[in-house]
């Protein structure tokens, strides 16, 4: 793991250095714009179930249980699309990976939409979440290795707040679309599968990240790269290169699926990324806890069906200062302090959550929760892309998804059977308990990583 080739050294250390070296550029506004594209349409095609839930179990009288399989289904495709894509992401490219994986999402969704009964809704949700679950767990790593460190968390905190657009839209079409039509779900199937038309766009507009590149031994192309970028930044505004050692946890030869799983849990590595695993499930599991089930545990609460979807539309709409809020706190407190404060902050507001009764009370204690909860993926998804070095970058981010994955395919069905036993409130106390402990894994066990390299993370985390 930690041997360099011969004659790599001074190539991997030019890269590094010079992407160190970049202005925050339109290069870098079209990559957050792209990106944030791709998550804004990964959000929507998961929220967008939770208004169609409540309809489809009328349509199909569906049980409590069967109910809470079909809002796991996305999340059961999640799983495995964020758990190969990532170790295909750092065994064939991040980029190619990427657009395999919007087409995938698209053509199914549109399947979606001409289905006539749960079972084969249910395989063809699962086969979609495949494919947001591997675009999402590759577009966080790789935009990471494109930008300096000095602006590297508000930059993927950012990109992590396009999520919040996608849930407003799922709002707004769970608000005046499916309520209206009678066939307003299949409609809705169809809008949610409009990026197939990104791909070309994406084929065109990006790059492989050098950072990739040199990992596996191709440094003329990834210098290439890193020269065609920089012709496009302003004279004056690029500063000085600086000294950026290596990555010393590149892999030598060829790489597998085998050894890019194994060297997760060597070393060192091993606690980093217990830890990420745990932080991962935790926020998973209470985020589509809450987002999975809110119309309907709203509706079962005594709400109309539309009076549910507007109070849901309300508390979507807190995503967008959560997320934004929190990528700006990246840079000024950390990561790591980051996804503490808003875990504790989204502990508070789950025990709101259990002891409101009025519907004022549970959509103000229901906002604060979406806030926290986003607040904290913003800090999530800018750690994960930091803390495994470059020839597992992908491979770590992917599998902590994909456990997180775990939480998501959990919860529904978790709801599904405690709701009749414990009711609302005690739905939301079982969010606070997860929270509490993911906060605390992070706290106890997370490196710290504001104002450092991606090279230098690696090699003080594995030396």
């Amino acid at each position: 793991m930690r041997n360099q080739p011969i004659g790599a050294e001074s190539i991997v250390s030019f890269v590094a250095s010079r992407i160190e070296s970049w202005p925050y550029s339109s290069y870098h506004r079209r990559l957050l714009f792209i990106g944030g594209l791709g998550y804004t349409f990964d959000a929507m095609d998961a929220a967008v179930m939770a208004f169609m839930l409540p309809v489809l179990r009328v349509q199909w009288s569906l049980t409590s249980v069967q109910t809470g399989v079909l809002g796991s289904a996305t999340y059961i495709g999640f799983f495995f699309g964020a758990l190969f894509a990532g170790a295909l992401g750092d065994l064939y490219g991040r980029r190619r990976v990427m657009m395999y994986a919007l087409a995938i999402y698209a053509l199914a969704s549109l399947y979606c939409a001409t289905t006539t009964s749960w079972p084969s809704f249910l395989i063809a949700r699962v086969v979609a979440g495949a494919g947001t679950g591997a675009e999402s767990a590759i577009i966080a790593p790789y935009l990471t290795e494109f930008v300096a460190k000095r602006y590297r968390g508000t930059f993927v905190g950012a990109l992590t707040g396009f999520f919040s657009f996608g849930f407003v839209a799922a709002a707004a079409l769970g608000y005046l679309v499916i309520p209206t039509f009678a066939d307003g779900w299949r409609i809705v199937m169809v809008i949610t599968a409009l990026p197939i038309g990104m791909l070309l766009w994406w084929r065109r507009a990006l790059d492989e990240s050098p950072r990739w590149l040199e990992s596996r031994g191709r440094h003329v192309e990834a210098r290439a790269i890193v020269e065609r970028i920089e012709t496009q930044f302003a004279v004056g505004t690029r500063r000085e290169p600086m000294e950026v050692e290596p990555d010393s946890a590149d892999i030598v030869g060829k790489p597998s699926l085998a050894s890019n799983f194994l060297a997760l849990w060597s070393g060192k590595q091993a606690r980093v990324t217990a830890m990420t695993w745990a932080m991962w499930l935790s926020i998973t599991f209470s985020y589509y806890l809450f987002f999975t089930w809110i119309p309907g545990l709203l509706v079962q609460h005594g709400m109309s069906i539309t009076k549910s979807f507007g109070y849901s539309f309300a508390i979507y709409l807190a995503q967008i200062p959560g997320y934004f809020s929190a990528a700006w706190l990246n840079e000024k407190i950390g990561r790591k302090a980051t996804i503490v404060l808003y875990m504790a902050t989204g502990v508070v507001a789950a025990l709101a959550m259990a002891i409101a009764h009025d519907n004022a009370s549970i959509m103000i204690a229901g906002a604060c929760l979406s806030f926290a909860m986003n607040g904290a993926y913003a800090g999530v998804y800018a750690y994960t892309s930091e803390i495994f070095p470059t020839a597992i970058r992908t491979t770590g981010s992917g599998t902590a998804s994909a456990i997180g994955r775990i939480g998501a395919i959990a919860s529904p069905i978790v709801v599904g059977y405690i709701f009749p036993v414990v009711g609302f409130a005690g739905v939301f106390a079982v969010t606070t308990a997860v929270l509490v402990a993911g906060a605390i894994a992070v706290l106890l066990f997370g490196p710290k990583t504001k104002g450092v390299s991606l090279e230098a993370i690696a090699t003080a985390e594995l030396n």
